[in-house]
């Protein structure tokens, strides 16, 4: 059998609905059962990487849960061919500008 990772990243994630709906609650158990089988041949498994404006906040987060890869750099993170998915939970108004970003990214 396949894993594939999927890259993912998550923007905002340390607001409360990024963190307690989307990272923890939805992400997290994803990876701690093993990923989402697709097919008999093949698993898909969440790989993220946490982004957020304020570096002390993203780190604690991400060694507290165990993820590896963090940053509060957004435009770096888009860049990143191995990340296939821009999940964006700052706040509202800022929403446009980010997904404008993400689009053009690719």
């Amino acid at each position: 059998m396949k894993t594939k990772k999927l890259g993912i990243i998550l923007n905002g994630v340390t607001g409360r609905m990024g963190m307690n709906q989307h990272l923890i609650r939805s992400v997290l158990p994803i990876i701690a059962q093993g990923g989402i089988k697709v097919t008999d041949d093949l698993t898909l498994m969440p790989d993220p990487i946490l982004i957020g404006r304020n570096a002390a906040k993203v780190k604690e987060l991400a060694n507290k849960h165990g993820i590896a890869r963090w940053s509060t750099d957004l435009a770096g993170a888009l860049k990143n061919e191995n990340d296939e998915i821009f999940f964006d939970a700052a706040s509202t108004q800022l929403r446009p500008k980010l997904l404008k970003q993400a689009i053009k990214a690719g």
